[in-house]
């Protein structure tokens, strides 16, 4: 078990597997992909806050029945209780092997190990939409039974949708709430009190400071033969108070009791006594299932960062608080841009993401960064931690290597490079040197096989195609002598903020970069979207 906070990058089933134990965690979280059938980009923005031209593909979410599906079907038949075999049959059974079922065997065998992985006091929200989330149900039905159902929570994602002229329009997604069991903690949340409530409810002020204030019946619901007392002259309700002479006592001391009176002032004995309630005593108003006070990530939020699904962090604050307590485990096993892990790093939690691609970990790392500074502390298993590593993924996937070699200079993705040709280009940096003036370009790009002296005449090519300042070169191998002088030929950069010269063709090996040996050029890095930083206690203010 991991002893610190901690970024996984793999296949969950396989990391939840090998590294994490029996009920050891807390608090999960998941957002897996939806099966909407959808392709997700990265939409990055350029230093100048314009969208960028290219993007990066994230993942497709879209299932199909394969060989691969099979197998995972026999393994859930061979391994799981049988009652979820019986269920998975079921629906495989019911709906055909196609993609539907193919995106639920794939939940169903992870689901099965979080179920594994959830202490017996612990709970589990699905993230998920109306595409699948009816099938959904019935999986986490099976996997953690009818009575740990808690509730289904809806989440107004957006107001408006393109589909409002076919059909009610799409604007809500689903959270399916499971506890573990009856031990499971839930620490009710509240929301500011809706100000029409306010004006129909609290209409009475005593102008004695403590503000407005509403009244409460101080009978008692139920036959209180004990609570059968007269007080002040009014008469006791015919069930009793609700209260003791003793906390009555109190309560008149503390000028909590509504005395009614006549219009002369006079005591009214005819009517009730009411109890004072405060508004400014109140928590607010409970939250219910239907989360419509947390808004969607607009292209304009400042907390956006533009990675596809990305959720508010509120919605996760929400989660948190309300199933976990400070020092608990939180897991994400679809990790994304690591909105879960981020706000369980913001209130206290100790947390573990997972995610099955380099760039997601890059954005996570950075954002971390952004954020919190080195109060993050967390390790990264996983990616490459040496050359032998380093080699190793080149060869299993070469774009999955670009994408982490880039993460090592915090490069932006240029494109996917299985959609086409990347003109040259695989990542890019900006950087500010001069006052009033636009960030300046500089072009990355990343060779995971041989290596030599034409690719540095073309990268220099590049940067001049792309007015660029400055071309970095990032190679697996070992640059030849010929590579070094053709780099050193392009010249230098001079930087009139830093004062100082720049080669502007650079090349670092993937074994330099490991080592700490960095590109040379003026650190003030705008690549991507910043998330914002948490304050420190103490400081003036908070992130929401």
């Amino acid at each position: 078990m991991p002893t610190t906070n901690t970024l996984y990058y793999g296949d969950n089933l396989d990391i939840l597997r090998e590294h994490i134990p029996d009920e050891s965690v807390d608090l999960i979280y998941l957002d897996p992909p939806f099966n909407s059938n959808r392709s997700y980009n990265v939409l990055f923005r350029e230093a100048n806050g314009t969208a960028a031209d290219s993007q990066i593909a994230a993942f497709d979410d879209s299932w199909h029945w394969t060989a691969a599906a099979e197998a995972t079907l026999h393994e859930i038949t061979a391994t799981a209780p049988p009652h979820v075999v019986e269920m998975i049959n079921a629906i495989v059974s019911f709906v055909g092997r196609n993609d539907v079922s193919a995106y639920l065997v794939m939940m169903t065998i992870r689901l099965v190990e979080l179920h594994r992985v959830l202490k017996p006091t612990g709970s589990i929200y699905l993230h998920c939409d109306p595409t699948a989330s009816h099938y959904l149900k019935v999986v986490m039905d099976s996997i953690f039974g009818v009575p740990s159902f808690r509730n289904e929570i809806v989440w107004k994602r957006q107001s408006a949708h393109s589909d409002a002229k076919t059909k009610f329009a799409d604007v809500a997604d689903v959270v399916l709430f499971y506890a573990k069991s009856a031990d499971s903690g839930f620490y009710p949340q509240y929301t500011e009190h809706d100000p029409e409530y306010v004006a129909r409810f609290y209409r009475f002020d005593d102008g004695d400071g403590r503000g407005p204030y509403r009244l409460d019946n101080m009978a008692s619901p139920n036959p209180r033969p004990n609570m059968m007392y007269e007080w002040k002259g009014y008469a006791c309700p015919a069930k009793g108070w609700r209260y003791e002479k003793a906390t009555m006592a109190r309560l008149d001391a503390e000028g909590r009791i509504y005395y009614p009176k006549t219009k002369d002032g006079r005591p009214d004995f005819s009517k009730r006594l009411a109890l004072k309630r405060y508004l400014r005593e109140q928590q607010g108003s409970i939250v219910t299932n239907v989360w419509t006070d947390i808004p969607p990530l607009h292209s304009s939020a400042a907390e956006r960062l533009g990675y596809p699904t990305q959720k508010p962090l509120a919605l996760l604050e929400r989660i948190i608080n309300a199933s976990s307590n400070p020092g608990d485990l939180v897991l994400d096993p679809f990790c994304g841009c690591g909105t879960t892990i981020c706000a369980a790093q913001k209130l206290g939690r100790r947390w573990i993401g997972i995610d099955v691609t380099h760039l997601a970990i890059a954005l996570m790392r950075q954002r971390l960064d952004d954020m919190f500074g080195e109060a993050a502390a967390y390790e990264v298993v996983g990616q490459p931690a040496d050359l032998a590593s380093a080699e190793h993924l080149a060869r299993a996937d070469r774009y999955q290597f670009q994408w982490w070699a880039l993460s090592l200079i915090k490069a932006r993705p240029t494109q996917d490079g299985k959609k086409g040709a990347d003109q040259g280009i695989d990542g890019v940096l900006y950087f500010h040197d001069e006052a009033k003036k636009p960030p300046k370009k500089v072009v990355v790009q990343v060779k995971s096989g041989h290596v030599q002296s034409s690719y540095v005449r073309d990268l220099r090519a590049v940067v001049e195609r792309e007015k660029g300042v400055m071309g970095f070169l990032v190679s697996l191998e070992r640059p030849t002598q010929p590579m070094v002088t053709e780099a050193l030929s392009a010249g230098f950069y001079h930087s009139p903020g830093w004062g100082r010269d720049y080669p502007v063709l650079q090349i670092r090996t993937i074994e330099q970069l490991l080592a700490g040996e960095w590109f040379e050029y003026p650190q003030a890095n705008v690549t991507l979207n910043q998330a914002e930083r948490v304050r420190e206690e103490g400081e003036q203010g908070t992130l929401l």
